[in-house]
């Protein structure tokens, strides 16, 4: 017997990636079907297992890829087919999101669904333009209604008389290319032409973008400054309290777009440290990771590791395939004997603590030229050393070993190959937005960057992880503005912040 579907509606949230809801990204991460709008979050996307079915429905203002009565008899008829299907929608589903009406058909086609409510933008975009929409000192009534009504067509079921003498705040969505009718509305019913209002744009996201005026003057501020949707508004005097309480929009990388090119596994650490430190972050991996040729000769190599007198990492790839082929050969962590422990960089050695295992040394200089250094204070003549490596990288570390008298091995234990899925649309992005940085952390980024044929940036400039990098940068014609003193994640977030605190 087939395993009857089921139907999620499930709010995306405003736009900024942690405020998506736990229960959404379960849902999104099990889903056979994604049905999506135009979300502000593409990153969404990455969450999908490998055989999800996605299906992009539009759903902007006088942009919808598909209407919404097709919209619903595509989610029945998918449900239908016994599948997992999840609706996914921005903010919140049931405000002002339709989700009421689609629920409504899959009750009346007789399929199951649950409701995955999400945070609203008429809350969030206030909060995080420093507004807060109910405040003691303020008011004690909140109103959220609708924008996308035509106040002049003749009729609306929205009372702007009634609007206008209510107390307390108002917030309203989908009404930026109506505000200078909504606001007339406003002034016309009674309101106080002096009553403060604010606009922000993309809200929650790093691209965000807020402006402030009253009911007489905002359209005009709004028209010249081309302020264009998508917006939430907020008409009342808590918008007084920004002055005070705005703190999104002065973190130190606000307004800055900066490209990751690490792979799709590591960029989550770059990305979240530039992220919270305001920085519109595009992900566009140009490497992944792949298994080494030699399987059968890299499984071999980790069996007889317990032989050697050192292991020597270089870097968290090579640490994380090194173990999981260890444990998978092996049950118990004292297989491995009791061979000392080296890595290139911080992080490295962490991800070796990971996996419960100390690090005998780490060099002052996360580069191969540090680690050599660090290793002639060690004394390693005729002992035996073990290179877990990537399958093309430069042969200093071996050679400088050999040199000091170690017998060494080299561990093969990945390879590098050119990304070439762009699931989220980021390559396009980087070409039609353009960036203000581009990020290196290898020799491999780089070639395979520029490899792809991406036209540089107008005004865009590139970071560096270390003086390999650096180098690659300089051979392929660009200059980087910066290298880290610390070549790691932590050393390359403090030297992107210091360049742009430069001005």
């Amino acid at each position: 017997m087939s395993k009857p579907g089921i139907c999620y509606l499930v709010g995306a949230g405003p736009g900024d990636l942690g405020l998506v809801t736990l229960r959404a990204k379960e849902c999104i991460e099990s889903a056979d079907v994604l049905v999506y709008d135009a979300l502000s979050s593409a990153e969404l996307l990455r969450w999908t297992k490998p055989d999800c079915e996605k299906i992009h429905v539009g759903k902007r203002a006088r942009d919808h890829a598909m209407p919404q009565d097709q919209i619903n008899e595509l989610i029945v008829a998918k449900t239908k087919e016994g599948k997992k299907v999840v609706r996914l929608k921005g903010g919140d589903p049931m405000i002002f999101g339709r989700g009421g009406e689609e629920a409504a058909e899959l009750v009346a086609a007789g399929v199951r669904f649950e409701i995955v409510p999400g945070i609203s933008s008429t809350i969030a975009g206030p909060a995080y333009a420093g507004i807060p929409v109910t405040h003691r000192d303020h008011c004690t009534q909140l109103t959220i209604f609708t924008g996308h009504e035509d106040p002049t067509k003749g009729f609306s079921s929205i009372d702007f008389k009634q609007l206008a003498k209510a107390p307390g705040t108002k917030v309203f969505v989908m009404g930026v290319s109506r505000l200078r009718e909504i606001t007339g509305a406003f002034v016309e019913n009674g309101a106080d032409p002096a009553t403060p209002v604010s606009l922000t744009r993309w809200a929650t996201t790093a691209s965000q973008r807020t402006i402030t005026g009253t009911l007489t003057t905002i359209a005009d501020i709004a028209e010249k400054t081309k302020f264009a949707s998508p917006a939430v508004a907020v008409i009342g005097t808590v918008v007084n309290e920004r002055e005070k309480l705005n703190w999104f929009e002065t973190r130190p990388l606000f307004g800055k777009r900066i490209v990751v090119t690490r792979t799709r596994e590591q960029a989550g650490e770059l990305s979240k440290s530039l992220r919270d430190l305001g920085a519109d972050v595009i992900e566009l991996p140009t490497i992944r990771i792949e298994a080494p040729q030699d399987r059968q000769g890299f499984a071999e190599m980790v069996s007889g590791a317990h032989e050697y007198d050192w292991l020597v990492f270089t870097s968290p790839n090579g640490v994380e395939r090194f173990f999981d082929a260890f444990f998978a050969a092996y049950p118990d962590a004292r297989c491995l004997g009791n061979p000392k422990i080296a890595a290139i960089g911080a992080g490295t050695a962490k991800k070796i603590r990971e996996y419960r295992f100390g690090v005998d040394l780490i060099p002052e200089k996360f580069v191969a030229e540090g680690l050599l250094d660090a290793f002639k204070k060690e004394s390693i003549e005729n002992l035996t050393i073990l290179w877990i490596k990537a399958e093309e990288t430069r042969e200093i570390i071996g050679d400088g070993l050999a040199k000091m008298g170690a017998i060494v091995d080299e561990c093969i234990a990945y390879r590098t190959v050119p990304e070439t899925e762009d699931p989220t649309g980021a390559r396009a992005r980087l070409i039609d937005d353009g960036a203000d940085l581009i990020t290196f952390t290898s020799g491999s980024t780089v070639d395979h960057f520029f490899d792809l044929g991406i036209p540089w940036p107008d005004g865009c400039v590139a970071g560096s992880i270390g003086p390999i990098t650096s180098d690659v940068l300089r051979k392929h014609g660009t200059k980087p503005a910066f290298e880290a003193t610390k070549s790691d994640i932590p050393g390359l977030t403090a030297a992107i912040v210091k360049y742009f605190a430069k001005g």
